[in-house]
This record gives structure tokens, C-alpha cells and sequence, in this order.
């Protein structure tokens, strides 16, 4: 058996609310044990900091250039996140000796895969995730893995989803074959899991996001809660077919979004109710076309992600896809921690040198690690 190591997980994803944290022990295999997990929410000025970061990195052409407000976010982001791994530590009596490895995901900005071009012109690939390894990695005492997408995206793939690899170790332990996790944040993506192990996973069009910025605009809260806003309306059926023709959907798999990739242009005009009732709808239609790319339809569904606590939600998911469909929780697992978990997961995995993506996951040729390790200062 490999040795255990204890990784810290911190994800800061597309849907900008704040940071995720969980502790494992992991062999970066088949052995997985748990443990604690906290989150920290951003301020709401930071959070408008990381929308106008999302302009300022739209017309990128560079991954290293940080143009606009992307320096300073950067920054700050990276020491938002020091100071909650040592707040998460010091509530629990721990050291960073006590920590083997930081995965540290950031915050993408920008995402664009050689394969997503409309004009049929191949443009640079490339992603970008706000975070500065080395500065994490002084500051908390800790080695840092970060940087996870960009070498598969080097390597012709899509940089997209990532978690896969982790779901699949936490599935060992549970009999439904074929098994999907579904994973509701900005972006919705899920990963298959055959009687063999095997994997497809993918982005399946919006998530969160889209419902995120419509309820922030007319409610003034970070979401819709409980899906109150979308269950008073009526989702607009030509609207809904107006955003289910973009080309994502015809794409074959493995398939990545960037969170920019679908606007609320299409929606604009709709009363607030059926505008979030719309773009309700659009998550759980995109989720249900994803079975067409699919082998055999799964026998369970377990949703994790912020979409998960929304009712509405995953009451449209249930009748779509007319299948067992529930949260993470129902077997055990954290929906709130999972990625965070599955970041601390990868870290080791890349420290072990091991594959982090795979063919059927984000279309890389072979299966590649990745990663940068930004090594703690050492005392003399």
C-alpha cells in the first residue's frame, strides 16, 4: 500500500462565493479518508473585485499577463486564501508540519481549450487561474501543488473537469454501476463511472451561474434560494431553445464551458420569475442531453455542488432524466466539501507523479498528470 499522505484542499471555482477547505489522508489511489471541512465566504467587494477580474481577463491572449485589476486580485485573493488555511489549522490545534500538501485551485478567469473555436479557426489554448502558488505556499508554511489545468490543456486537452479521478476513488465503495456524479457550480458537469472503472466526464452546459446572476440582479442574494424565484415563473419555451442551440451541445465528447460562455442576453426582457425559471429549466435540459453521449444511462444520479439545495432544481433534474437522482449526502459523501476534497486528492497525485486526466475526461491523447509544485521556504 502507498504511503498516506495529508493534503488541504482549497477550491475557489467559477461560482466566486469564497473558499472551500477540506483535510484528507490520501495514498492518491484507492485509499481515501475524510476529514474535516470549512468554507470561507469572500466579502461582497471582493466578489464584485473577482467580476470586474472576469472583464479585465476577457481579451487575454497570454496566460502569465495580468492586465487590469488581475494582479492586485490575484494577490489578494492568494492572501485570502493563507489567512484561511491558518484560521482552518489553528481552530484545529494543527501545524503546518502537520500538512503534507496544499492543492490549490484559484480562481479561473479564463478558460479556452484549442477545440472551442466558433470561427473554425484554432486559436491559442490556454486557462487561467488567479492564485500565486509561491505566495501561498511562504505564507502558510506548506507546499503548494496549483497551476492543475494548464498542462493538459498544453497537451490538446480540456482542462476540464478535473474531479473525475477523485470520484471514481470514492465510488469504490459503492455497488450502482453505471454511477454518475453530477456536479451542480457555475458550470454543470458530470462524471460516468462503468462496471470497469471506465470514465466519461464533461461539462454539460450552465450550472449556477447564469441563475446566480439573474437572482443577485433582482433579488439581491448570491442565489436563488431554494429555487423560490424560478418555481413562481414560467420557463419560455423559445428562449430555452434559443440557448440549446449553441454549439456546445453538438460538440462531441470530453467538452468544457469557460463561466462566460452563456450570457443572460437571451433572458433579458423576462419578468424576474421567468427568467430564473428559464434558466432553471436550461441547467436541468442541458444535464438530460448529456445522456446522448453517455454508453448506458446511469442507474443513479448524485448531485453535488451548490445545485444541489435547490429544490426546484432537483425536482426539473428528476423529471428529466426520469432516474434515481439525489444529493451526495445520500450515500455518505459532502457535496460541500467534494471538490475542495478532490483538489487535496489531486495534489498528491501530481506530487506522485500519477495521471490526473485521461482520454475520456477532457480528450487529452493519453492519460497525463499535471500540475506545479511550489515548495514552502525552509528554515536554515
Amino acid at each position: 500500500m502507498g504511503k498516506l499522505l495529508r493534503a488541504l484542499g482549497l477550491m475557489s471555482g467559477t461560482s466566486m462565493d469564497g473558499i472551500d477547505i477540506a483535510l484528507i489522508e490520501t495514498d492518491g489511489e484507492h485509499r481515501v479518508i475524510r476529514g474535516e471541512r470549512d468554507s470561507v465566504e469572500y466579502p461582497a467587494d471582493f466578489r464584485d473585485r473577482l467580476r470586474q477580474a472576469l472583464e479585465d481577463a476577457r481579451g487575454l491572449t497570454d496566460r502569465r499577463a495580468r492586465p487590469g485589476c488581475l494582479a492586485e486580485v490575484e494577490r489578494e485573493l492568494t492572501e485570502r486564501h493563507a489567512e484561511a488555511v491558518r484560521a482552518f489549522l489553528s481552530d484545529r490545534n494543527l501545524e503546518p508540519a502537520n500538512v503534507d500538501v496544499i492543492g490549490f485551485h484559484g480562481q479561473t478567469v479564463f478558460h479556452r481549450p484549442a477545440q472551442h473555436s466558433e470561427s473554425g479557426v484554432m486559436e491559442p489554448a490556454f486557462t487561467v487561474q488567479l492564485g500565486d502558488g509561491a505566495l501561498l505556499a511562504s505564507l502558510t508554511g506548506i507546499d503548494v501543488v496549483y497551476d492543475l489545468r494548464a498542462a493538459d490543456v498544453e497537451a490538446g486537452g480540456q482542462g476540464a473537469p478535473l474531479v473525475p479521478a477523485y470520484h471514481r476513488a470514492l465510488a469504490a465503495r459503492l455497488p450502482q454501476r453505471p454511477l454518475a456524479f453530477l456536479n451542480i457550480g457555475g458550470v454543470a458537469n458530470v462524471t460516468w463511472i462503468g462496471e470497469d472503472g471506465r470514465l466519461i466526464a464533461f461539462d454539460t452546459g450552465p450550472g449556477n451561474a447564469l441563475l446566480d446572476d439573474w437572482a443577485l440582479r433582482h433579488t439581491g442574494k448570491a442565489c436563488d434560494v431554494d429555487g423560490a424565484l424560478a418555481r413562481s415563473g414560467t420557463a419560455d419555451k423559445e428562449v430555452l431553445r434559443q440557448y440549446l442551440m449553441h454549439p456546445h451541445f453538438e460538440r462531441p465528447v470530453p467538452k468544457s464551458l469557460d463561466r462566460n460562455d452563456f450570457t443572460l442576453s437571451y433572458v433579458e426582457g423576462l419578468s424576474p420569475e421567468d427568467g430564473a425559471a428559464t434558466l432553471a429549466e436550461l441547467t436541468a435540459a442541458a444535464v438530460a442531453r448529456s445522456l446522448s453521449w453517455l454508453p448506458a444511462s446511469p442507474v443513479l444520479w448524485l448531485v453535488t455542488g451548490g445545485g444541489r439545495r435547490n429544490k426546484h432544481l432537483m425536482e426539473l433534474l428528476a423529471w428529466h432524466l426520469e432516474a434515481p437522482i439525489a444529493p451526495v449526502e445520500a450515500v455518505d459523501l459532502d457535496g460541500d466539501s467534494m471538490e475542495a476534497e478532490a483538489w487535496a486528492y489531486l495534489a498528491v497525485r501530481s506530487l506522485k507523479r500519477l495521471p490526473i486526466t485521461f482520454p475520456g475526461t477532457t480528450g487529452v491523447p493519453g492519460p497525463a498528470t499535471g500540475g506545479v509544485l511550489a515548495p514552502a521556504p525552509r528554515a536554515r
